[in-house]
C-alpha cells in the first residue's frame, strides 16, 4: 500500500494540492495511493498520543501507517526545515513497526527559490534513524505559487517532467 503524506496541517495548503496531484498521476499510471493530510491529526495529539498513549482518533491513522509499504512525503519549507507537525506525527507513530524497512520518496516545496532543500535533508536524517529507506531522487520545487494554474494543475514543463520521472522510479522502488 502507498500513502502520500501532505506534511503540514495548514488549511488550504499548496502541499495538499501537490499531494493530490501525485495521487492523480499515480492513478493514471495504474497505481492506487491513499492520501493522509496532517490536517487530519487529532488537535490534542501532543497530550493524547505521545509516549505510548493512544487515542482512538490516532489509532485510525496508525493503522494506515502500519499497513503502508511505501510513503511519498510532500514537505513544505517551514523556517528553513520541515514542519514541526511532521516530526510530532513521526514521534506519535509506533516505533519501530511504523517505518522500519519501508520505503519513501520525498518532495520538497517552498515559496522561495530553493524548494526546501535543507528541510528534505533534515527529514532524510530522521528517515534514516527510523530505518525508512529513502529513494535517491528527491524533488525540490521552488516558487510553488507559480507552479499551479487555476484548476490546481501543474503547468511548468520541467516540473512535470521531473515529477513523472520520480513517479516512475517510485513505482519501481
Amino acid at each position: 500500500m502507498i500513502t502520500i503524506v501532505a506534511s503540514t496541517n495548514r488549511p488550504g495548503s499548496s502541499t495538499l494540492k501537490m499531494a493530490k496531484y501525485y495521487q492523480q498521476k499515480l492513478r493514471e499510471k495504474g497505481v492506487e495511493a491513499g492520501l493522509l493530510s496532517l490536517e487530519e491529526l487529532p488537535p490534542n495529539l501532543l497530550q493524547t498520543d505521545l509516549y505510548g498513549k493512544r487515542s482512538s482518533e490516532f489509532a485510525k491513522i496508525q493503522e494506515i501507517v502500519t499497513q503502508t509499504d511505501k510513503f511519498l512525503f510532500v514537505i513544505p519549507e517551514y523556517n528553513g526545515s520541515y514542519p514541526g507537525v511532521l516530526k510530532v506525527f513521526i514521534d506519535a507513530c509506533t516505533f519501530p513497526d511504523s517505518f522500519y524497512d519501508k520505503k519513501a520518496a520525498l518532495v520538497g516545496i517552498s515559496s522561495g527559490k530553493y524548494g526546501n532543500i535543507r528541510g528534505i535533508d533534515h527529514f532524510t536524517g530522521v528517515c534514516h534513524y527510523v530505518h525508512l529507506n529513502v529513494m535517491a531522487l528527491k524533488l525540490h520545487i521552488a516558487a510553488i505559487h507559480k507552479e499551479f494554474d487555476a484548476d490546481a494543475q501543474l503547468v511548468n514543463p520541467d516540473t512535470l517532467k521531473f515529477i513523472d520521472e520520480q513517479i516512475d522510479k517510485f513505482i519501481a522502488f
